[in-house]
């Protein structure tokens, strides 16, 4: 059963733009972990929510997949985490929130094709009848 790791970063005012872009840069070093499924991590930002004001503040964000809970503990216990959050996170962070959860046996199947569909659509073409796209 697939595991969903969401994580919402808000820094401290005084944390510049180039911290932000090198934490991002960071982040995405961990898809490299065995522990994230297939190499499905996420990481972005800034927030383009409209208003503004709904996004509370959060600038960046991280999904991340996993095969089961023991593979999520394996991330949050690796050293490479350790080292992107103690250096580049705790010292800087004004709010973190975290929330994980199970995907249900139904609904696994999305797991992929959401991840095919945010990181790897081929110029946004999605297939329709007869090989054709739609965005192509």
């Amino acid at each position: 059963m697939t595991v969903v790791h969401i994580v919402l970063f808000k820094f401290l005012p005084s944390v510049s733009v180039a911290h932000k872009e090198t934490f991002l840069k960071e982040l995405k070093a961990l898809k490299s972990l065995p522990c994230v499924q297939n190499g499905r991590l996420l990481v972005g930002g800034p927030s383009i929510t409209d208003p503004i004001e709904r996004s509370k503040g959060y600038e960046l964000s991280l999904v991340s997949f996993h095969r089961d809970r023991k593979a999520l503990e394996e991330y949050q216990a690796s050293d490479k985490h350790h080292r992107v959050t103690s250096q580049y996170l705790w010292p800087f962070k004004e709010d973190v929130t975290r929330f994980d959860f199970e995907v249900a046996a139904e609904d696994e199947y999305m797991c992929e094709f959401m991840v095919k569909g945010l990181v790897g659509a081929s110029e946004l073409a999605t297939p329709i009848e007869d090989n054709k796209y739609i965005g192509s």
